[in-house]
């Protein structure tokens, strides 16, 4: 079987070195002159672990190829995947599809036979169906389908989602398109992995649905967080007191500074956009982004409450920048505004991240300083920020921070630490939804 990838960013290179392991011949469409380069030499253009020797050994085997021919990239496809980027619009948070729309034009001008055009990136309801109208548009003589399959893929372990998923979503209304989409996963039917037909538009807003439920579960357990630390109470154990119950279960009822990355922000942002447009406002989701952005704005205090009232002077460690561990996305991190309010307030930046610190230099301040690694963050520093939780850092040793820092002080935005080991080694510690 082969098909073609359109875009090679994160959704389309992992999902197309993935159907390409599933014994696929993938060839990923990639118009950016630099990232096609980079793909062709087996340079990877983003952090996933375990994506580029799944790459080179794909590439090896014949099954996987990188081009910005589209014609010769088409030829002998059933299926042609979109998956080109869907940002944020700027001024009114709906979803830009100007890419996708492109890409389906050019796909429609270049198809010579049958083929199923599938939308990969995340898309808002009714997209597959204005997808069709161009297409019809370009070419009235081409047979084709219009698909949705929506990737439900978490950053720092996609490749085990794509592989043991569980659940495959597929929006396809003939029984052709069916049959294309059911041959390409016949791998995942074979493990018995659920595979879910549905109409276009089903499967549109299951992904929007998905993610806004997550992103409210993360917002929900930091709340209670900021009640436990009223009343004494510890969130890790209500979390695990509610995660226990199998109607909750215990995914995504980790306290934090709020929620960032490609899709959270961006797609409950979406989501409620689309449902004030048709009439059905959804306030949970509203109510999620607002009390989000709002938190993470508020990181900074717990830092200068910490510190006094006020870092004017004062050298603060910062560890871990990107979003989340296991991925150098810096797309709605939560470390850059934290950063830049204690900057904005007088205070030194020596941050360190294993993987993320070439896509925070444009987005921190002037002057931030960036370290080699854990222990260089923390020489001569007033107050340690934990922002995200990279596992290289759970085993830095209290002894260890108290012979590297100035001062005394931990912030720990992940509860990574044990605040009794902290507090022994002579550190004033604030964590997230704990009895201090």
């Amino acid at each position: 079987m082969r098909i073609a990838m359109i875009g090679g960013g994160y959704v389309g290179l992992v999902s197309g070195a993935c159907f390409a392991e599933f014994g696929t011949e993938v060839t990923v469409v990639e118009t950016d002159p630099a990232r096609l380069a980079a793909l062709r030499e087996g340079r990877m253009p983003i952090y996933e672990p375990g994506l580029e020797p799944l790459v080179a050994a794909n590439v090896a085997a014949g099954r996987l190829a990188f081009t910005d021919n589209l014609a010769a990239a088409l030829a002998g496809a059933e299926a042609v995947f979109i998956a080109v980027g869907t940002p944020t619009r700027r001024g009114d948070g709906h979803a830009d599809l100007s890419y996708v729309y492109a890409a389906a034009e050019q796909v429609a001008r270049a198809l010579t036979g049958y083929a199923v055009i599938v939308t990969k990136s995340t898309v808002p309801v009714g997209t597959g169906r204005h997808i069709a109208e161009i297409v019809r548009a370009a070419r009235p003589d081409l047979a084709f389908d219009v698909a949705s399959n929506p990737e439900f893929l978490r950053e720092g372990s996609a490749i085990g989602d794509f592989m043991r998923p569980d659940r495959v979503v597929i929006g396809a209304e003939t029984e052709r398109a069916r049959d294309v989409l059911r041959r390409l996963y016949r791998p995942l039917y074979l493990i018995e992995a659920p595979i879910v037909f549905t109409a276009l538009e089903t499967a549109e807003l299951t992904k929007y649905a998905a993610n806004a439920f997550l992103a409210m579960k993360v917002t929900f357990i930091n709340e209670i967080a900021d009640l436990c630390e009223k009343t004494g109470a510890d969130v890790h154990d209500v979390a695990r007191g509610i995660g226990l119950d199998g109607r909750i279960g215990r995914k995504f009822l980790h306290p934090g500074p709020g929620f960032g990355g490609s899709c959270f922000p961006k797609d409950t942002l979406a989501l409620m956009r689309i449902a004030q447009e048709h009439g059905a406002p959804m306030r949970l989701v509203e109510t999620t982004v607002a009390v989000n952005d709002a938190r993470k704005a508020g990181m900074a205090g717990r830092v200068l409450a910490a510190c006094g009232g006020s870092v004017r002077g004062k050298t603060i460690a910062v560890l871990g920048l990107t979003f989340k561990p296991e991925t150098d996305d810096m797309r709605e991190a939560p470390s850059v505004p934290l950063i830049w309010r204690l900057a904005e307030g007088g205070a030194s930046i020596r941050a360190f991240d294993p993987e993320g610190m070439d896509q925070a230099r444009p987005l921190l301040p002037p002057g931030t300083i960036f370290c080699h690694d854990a222990l260089d963050a923390a020489a001569g520093a007033d107050a340690l920020v934990l922002v995200t939780e990279w596992n290289v850092f759970r085993a830095l040793a209290p002894e260890r921070l108290a012979q590297a820092m100035a001062g005394r002080v931990v912030v720990d935005l992940r509860n990574v630490y044990d605040p009794a080991a902290l507090t022994a080694a002579g550190f004033s510690v604030s964590g997230i939804g704990r009895p201090r």
